[in-house]
């Protein structure tokens, strides 16, 4: 049950979250008297912020549609993952229903440094061909669909007649919570919750002899640590390129530039 609002004069905002920048962006915008109701899928955890909070997701509403107009938001600010297409898909639709801005603001992309070797990906089959030799697999890439993780597992058992008995390949998959999708017994699941230290991230890959890592670029510096451990050691990276989204009315690449931006159409209201 959401709080009542403590103020029903200015912007009332809808931030969609789930990111650590969500959650400091909420906090800033509340602390400046913006209403604000933070949502969060609540698959990892709930945040603890002062501002109304909305947990599992908008069908309990009646929708995201219904969920705006019986609220009365007057906009939307997208903070998700960069890799939540599915989400900010429907809330730049729905916005466009109900004649609201819709805002976003996504981390900048990581780049490649000196010594990185690194190979773009479209889509997770193309990543296939490169993992056929390999046999040490470190996969960071959130919940991963059944038939990628099946096509893993034939790859594991098509290298079994190249390998010397006492290799068996291995795949790890680290994830903040449980796997979705069935794996097969070549798959060990590593349950963390970031942010990673390089220390550790370097520890983990000598410890399993990684060598190639898959991953999304998701920016920001919670993960980063795993991309340096990854140069140190030489190790392929597969970087899963970010998926192309809808315009926006305004997208921020800084929370700065982002908080700034709301205060200032909430102060010329």
């Amino acid at each position: 049950m959401m709080k009542e609002w403590a103020d029903n004069k200015g912007m009332k905002l809808l931030l969609l979250g789930g990111t650590a920048d969500g959650r400091i962006l909420a906090e800033r915008l509340h602390q400046h008297n913006i209403s604000v109701i933070y949502s969060v899928a609540g698959l990892v955890r709930v945040p603890t912020v002062e501002c109304n909070v909305v947990s599992g997701g908008f069908t309990q509403f009646g929708g995201l549609e219904c969920f705006i107009k019986q609220n009365k938001i007057d906009a939307i600010l997208d903070v998700t993952h960069p890799y939540a297409e599915k989400m900010s898909t429907k809330a730049i639709n729905v916005a466009k229903v109900c004649r609201i801005p819709y805002w976003r603001f996504h981390r900048k992309e990581w780049q490649p440094q000196a010594g990185d070797n690194w190979v773009l990906l479209n889509n997770w089959d193309e990543a296939l061909s490169f993992l056929s030799t390999k046999q040490s697999i470190l996969l960071t890439a959130g919940q991963l669909n059944q038939s990628f993780i099946d096509s893993l597992y034939e790859l594991s058992i098509a290298q079994l007649s190249d390998l010397s008995p006492e290799i068996q390949p291995r795949q790890l998959l680290r994830t903040a919570v449980k796997p979705k999708a069935m794996l097969p017994p070549t798959m060990e699941w590593i349950k963390a919750i970031g942010p990673f230290t390089y220390g550790d991230e370097l520890a983990l890959m000598e410890y399993y002899n990684v060598d190639v890592l898959v991953t999304k670029n998701s920016g920001g510096d919670s993960t980063i640590a795993k991309l340096a451990a990854a140069r140190d050691l030489d190790i392929l990276v597969l970087m899963l390129k970010r998926p192309e989204l809808p315009s926006a009315t305004q997208v921020f690449y800084s929370r700065d530039e982002c908080e700034q931006f709301v205060l200032g159409v909430c102060n010329a209201l």
